[in-house]
């Protein structure tokens, strides 16, 4: 057993504005003295020594892991959890945060996370899966109600959900998917699944194989444009606590979601540690499951992690060693909300390369952060080297006032393709 007082090394393998959020929440830990970063941005730099590995390099990554003694890995992405990343470096005896690839699949395949609830009385929409292109087109001309929504199987960046207002463009969908590939072998299965209607509210959550500790709320919003316009993209920006996940809400969800989840999981033999992110929608007949994820939401992790009042590190290990029941999981009681600035174009076309300016006017403001998404060096400048260039967020007492932080934050940065939505949040001022 080491002994508690040695100063641990922590390795996170990612590259995002999530990985940068991790790595700030690491920082802030007394357990922790040396942090790595694989492959990291030029945000992550400030926090952690990067290193050029890739975050699918398996081999490569658990040789760096044991070359620099690290005690602990967390793993911020969704590809490498579900390639098996975490099954690798347990083969190694290595320590790491994350699902095994068998509990991973609960993100990895939508069609097996539906045949799951369905299973075991978990609320989601109706559905059916198909891998044969033709029967997919006969269920839609013979039984479908529009609209309807088809799914892409597997990862495709939260993108391969396509929702479908009639036949022709049900039936342009299934060709995009399933016969041109569009999402790539995502495409080879495809789920076609009742449209629900409602708001949606993002809850993460750490699991530890048996007991399940939920976060505080979040809400995404997908689409590019103001006013949920354009296309879907990564996540243009955030706000936590959701005011439409209520108390309510959340005593049902507990009561036929979040356990429900993590014991059929057990029931499977694919008991799931790590990190379970729940997407719900708020529909009239109650909460219902949109999709699983294995991993923090980006950029739900930004505006979640600086409200934890926990010691990320020790969270983390109870997962690991099954004693999550321990934890008491707190939050603060105010709001956060994250603005995401993007290059103009994305997620289709566009520049990078620019740099970036008024990184510095965040060093010493509290409750303020800059979180870099796609973002390197150019020497000893910062430029553009993403569709996501940053998440800016901001705490407040309140959402209103959170949000009014995170909007006059976004203009102490200045790159020449900047781009955002000037509507993140304003949902709340319907609750």
């Amino acid at each position: 057993m080491k002994q508690r007082s040695k100063q641990m090394k922590v390795l996170i393998v990612g590259s995002g504005g999530r990985e940068h959020a991790i790595a700030w929440s690491v920082a802030k830990s007394p357990k922790v003295d040396k942090i790595y970063c694989a492959p990291g941005n030029a945000g992550i730099a400030e926090y952690a020594e990067c290193a050029d590995i890739g975050a699918m390099e398996f081999e490569k990554l658990a040789a760096f892991a044991k070359e620099k003694e690290i005690d602990l890995t967390i793993v911020g992405m969704d590809d490498p959890l579900v390639g098996g990343i975490v099954d690798v470096f347990e083969a190694e005896g290595l320590r790491v945060f994350g699902p095994r690839k068998n509990a991973a699949i609960l993100e990895g395949s939508k069609a097996f996370s539906k045949d799951l609830m369905k299973k075991y009385d978990i609320p989601t929409a109706a559905y059916e899966n198909f891998d044969d292109p033709e029967k997919a087109l006969e269920y839609l001309r013979t039984e479908a109600k529009f609209p309807i929504v088809l799914k892409a199987d597997g990862l495709a960046l939260g993108k391969g959900v396509l929702i479908c207002q009639d036949l022709a463009e049900a039936e342009a969908g299934v060709k995009e998917i399933m016969e041109d590939k569009k999402f790539g072998n995502a495409g080879n299965t495809m789920v076609i699944e009742e449209f629900m209607t409602g708001r949606e509210v993002s809850v993460l959550s750490f699991v530890d194989g048996k007991t399940i500790r939920t976060m505080t709320s979040a809400q995404d919003h997908k689409r590019a444009k103001d006013g949920d316009q354009g296309l879907n993209t990564g996540g243009m920006g955030t706000f936590s606590p959701s005011p439409f996940y209520t108390k309510e809400v959340e005593d049902f969800c507990n009561k036929y979601i979040y356990q429900a989840t993590v014991d059929a999981m057990a029931a499977e033999g694919r008991p799931f540690k790590g990190i379970i992110f729940f997407g719900l929608m708020l529909t009239e007949d109650g909460p219902k499951v949109l999709e699983y994820n294995a991993r923090f939401g980006d950029p739900e992790a930004q505006v979640v992690l600086p409200r934890m009042k926990n010691d990320l590190i020790e969270v983390a290990e109870a997962c690991i060693d099954g004693t999550l029941d321990q934890i008491d999981l707190q939050f603060e009681d105010n709001a956060a909300v994250c603005v995401v600035l993007a290059s103009d174009g994305y997620p289709e076309k566009y520049d990078k390369g620019f740099e970036i300016k008024g990184l510095d006017t965040f060093k010493d403001k509290d409750g303020y952060y800059v979180f870099h998404a796609g973002t390197k060096f150019d020497g000893d400048k910062i430029v553009t080297n993403g569709g996501r260039v940053l998440g800016v967020v901001a705490k407040g007492e309140d959402l209103k006032a959170a949000r009014a932080n995170a909007y006059k934050a976004t203009e102490w940065i200045d790159f020449a393709n900047k781009y955002k939505r000037n509507d993140i949040g304003k949902a709340i001022d319907e609750a």
